[in-house]
Parts: structure tokens; sequence; C-alpha cells
């Protein structure tokens, strides 16, 4: 072994998870290699006026235009009975700092399931929101239409309440393109984090997806990485997997190893309006929400829906208020060794979504915006259940159907979807992953 001689733990995937359970496992002493499968992370640097002509003529294309765009964002378009075939998309960031990095940043205790199967995260909630310092936007730096849209939520009952987020509201300067990298370093993403463990000594390699684990004699031993052409071992005492819902599965099947047909993915469905001058995107997306039974309500500009929607095409951006439904869906989806995916949206699903659309609407209406109200591309991005932990794996946080030496911390562990913003609760259980991995 040449590269990688005397790794004691390899971290698959540098989002939320791999970055917490990596700075944790490098403040312990531990010597990690992080394997990022992306290249190093790179904020949309463009305006968006410029694809205006091209966006209203039709010429940008599908989804798939988005990594040609921005490269750090993978879309792509999966079957799902119950769904036309043209109707479900799935984001994933695939870059230094993951999802983070194209995120909202947006800090909500996501619980969902967890008292379900005896697993408490608040120690870990603590700490992290402490080290994060959430804030909220002030309702000052809202725009008028969203004020407007939160006063009508609270009339209707709804518990509307500001949005808890990692963002320094000093340097934010309200662009709206957090989802595209945050310019001036006012969000946080994991790459705080990754910065972290290369102070103490930790490796980062990026543009090495790893293709399978190494197990041999019951025990986790290394992985096969991909390095351009060539494909090398790289062997470890420790392999922690935190390559996403979606990431994760497929290295397990790949490696032989079991994974869970029980994706879930967070479904997301913006209610597009329009209200000249509404400048809806001069403000950070999310600023507020209200929760309900399975999905919460917030306001959105849907960029993939602004881009490659055709039913969106005709409002100018400056016109585009959106609020969008985020669901919490049924966890009916698989991930294959070849990375097929595959994902169903139940009735349940398909009716709570109408519900959430339907006061979506009514929230719109009684603050001014006008219609036609068009819903925009179903999508998700917060991919988890493929790795559910059940209650008797929550003392020691490790699958056991999983061998030794090979730990999961991401969303694949928690066995319910939350409709909820998830960033903080994939830190807390990289946390926890982490610490467990430290006690054995």
């Amino acid at each position: 072994m040449e590269e990688g001689e005397g790794v004691k733990a390899i971290v698959v995937g540098s989002g939320a998870g791999g970055a917490t359970a990596a700075r944790e496992l490098a403040a312990q002493g531990v010597q990690v290699l992080l394997l990022e499968a992306g290249q190093p992370f790179k904020p949309f640097s463009r305006k968006l006026g410029w694809t205006a002509p091209l966006r209203g003529a039709g010429l940008l294309g599908d989804e798939r235009m988005i990594s040609h765009l921005f490269p750090p964002l993978q879309a792509r378009r999966v079957p799902s009975p119950l769904c036309s075939a043209d109707d479900l998309v799935l984001v994933r960031g695939i870059t230094t700092g993951g999802c983070t990095s194209i995120s909202c940043g947006n800090l909500v205790r996501a619980t969902a399931g967890l008292a379900e199967i005896g697993l408490d995260l608040e120690p870990e909630f603590r700490e992290i929101e402490s080290l994060l310092r959430v804030q909220t936007i002030p309702p000052q730096r809202w725009r008028p239409v969203t004020a407007r849209m939160f006063a009508a939520a609270e009339a209707l009952g709804l518990g509307p309440q500001p949005t808890p987020k990692a963002v320094d509201v000093h340097k934010c300067v309200s662009c709206g393109l957090c989802e595209l990298g945050c310019a001036t370093g006012a969000r946080w993403d994991a790459r705080r984090f990754l910065g972290d463990v290369l102070a103490r000594g930790g490796a980062l390699h990026t543009a090495s997806p790893v293709q399978q684990v190494l197990v041999e004699g019951g025990r986790a031993r290394g992985v096969l990485v991909a390095r351009g052409r060539r494909v090398e071992r790289v062997e470890a005492d420790v392999v922690v997997l935190a390559a996403g819902g979606m990431g994760t599965p497929q290295i397990l099947r790949a490696s032989g190893l079991p994974a869970h047909d029980g994706l879930w993915v967070d479904m997301v469905l913006t209610l597009g309006g329009q209200l000249d001058g509404a400048q809806q995107l001069r403000e950070p997306p999310m600023v507020w929400f209200a929760k309900r039974e399975d999905y919460i309500l917030s306001p959105y500009i849907d960029i993939l829906s602004h881009w490659f929607h055709e039913p969106w095409r005709t409002v100018p951006l400056d016109s585009r208020v959106g609020v969008m439904v985020k669901l919490a869906d049924a966890p009916q989806g698989s991930v294959a060794a070849d990375g097929t995916v595959r994902k169903a949206l139940s009735a349940h699903d398909q009716e709570r979504l109408q519900e959430g659309l339907a006061l979506a609407r009514e929230i719109m209406v009684a603050a001014g915006v006008a219609g036609p109200f068009v819903p925009g591309m179903l999508n998700g991005g917060h991919l988890g259940g493929t790795v559910p932990l059940a209650r008797e794996d929550v003392p020691s946080m490790h699958p056991a159907n999983l061998p030794e030496g090979l730990w999961v911390a991401d969303l694949s562990l928690l066995p319910r979807s939350q409709g909820l913003p998830t960033i903080l609760t994939t830190a807390a259980l990289a946390l926890r992953v982490a610490r467990r991995v430290m006690g054995q």
C-alpha cells in the first residue's frame, strides 16, 4: 500500500455526515482519509439573467443541463409508480461539502421516527447548534410578499415560525441563491469541518469515487476507489460510509452487502404564482416555515423549475412567487448496485401533496399573489432510509447486518422521511456514530 499507508479511518463522502464524522474522529487523534467523488466546490458565479433568452425559447433543455451549468448539482429522473416518468427528479450535491454546499442552510431538528427506535439526539443537537451559531433572518429583511404570506399563514392557524439557519446575517447580501453556493461565506457548509480535519493531519481526496468496500474475514479492511482510469485499494481499520441515501446503498450492494429497499427523498413541490415586482429572490430562501402533518410550507423560488419546467416559462423571475410543499414521503424506493434508482409515490403521498398545494394557494391569494397557480417540478433532495437503524442497533449505532469495522453516518440510517430540512439531523447522527466508533 502506497497512498493511504497508515490510514486508520476512511470516510466516504464529505457532506454533513462525512465531514462531521471525520472532524470528530480527527479530534480524537484518528488519522482520517476523506474520499469525495466530486470536485472542490465553487459557487455559481454567473448572473441568472443571462439564461432568460434561452429559457424563454425553451433552449435550456431539461434538468440534466444543470450539471453543465453548475457541476456540483446533479439531477436525474427516476421511474415512479403513481407518478409520471417525467415528474420525479432526484437532486444530489456531488462536491466537497456535499449537499450542504448547495443548501438553504436551514437547521431544524428533524426527529420523525427517532422515538420509535429509541434514539435521542438531544445532546448532539445542542452541541451542533451551539457550534454553528443558529440564527433566523430578521423579518425586516424579508420581502413584503413574504411577510404578507407569513401573516396569512398565521391567520389560517398554521403556526408559521422563522426558520433557524446556519447563516451569518451580517454577511448575507440577500441574493437568494443559497442553493447555488454562498459567494460571501455567510452560510455555513461542511467544508468548514473539512478544514478542521486537514488542520489535524487528515487528508481529503476529491474526484475519488468509492466503488466497493473490501471485506475480509468478516471485517471491513478498506475500499476500492477509482482514480481516473485506475482502481486502487486503500486499506484502513475503519470505513465510514456517508455517501448519502443513494450513494451509500449503491456502494454496499456493489460490495455484496445488504441495503434496504426503503428509500425516501423528502419530496418537494413548489406552487408558483405571480406578482409584479415581487422580487422574492432578493431574500434568503425559506425564511419561515409552517409545519403540518407530513409536510411543511415555506416561501421558496425553485430554480430548477424556473429553468427547466415548461409551465413556469412565461413568468419572469422578478414576478415569480413560490411556496414550497416539502413532504415526508413513504419509504418506497430502491437503489441497485449499478446506481439504478426506483421510487414509488404512494396514494397517501399524492393526497398530502394536493392538500399542501391547496393551502399554499390560499396563503398566496391572501397575500395578493395572482394566478395562474402552477405546480413546479416534483423533486427530492434529502435521501435516506436505505440502511435503517433498528431499535436494537441504537446503543451501538451500528446496523447489525453490516460487518465489523463498517459504519454508516448519513440519512440512510433514518427509517422515516422527515419532510423537514435535515442537515442538523444528519450531523447529529454522524457525531453519535463517530463517538461510537471511538468507543469500540
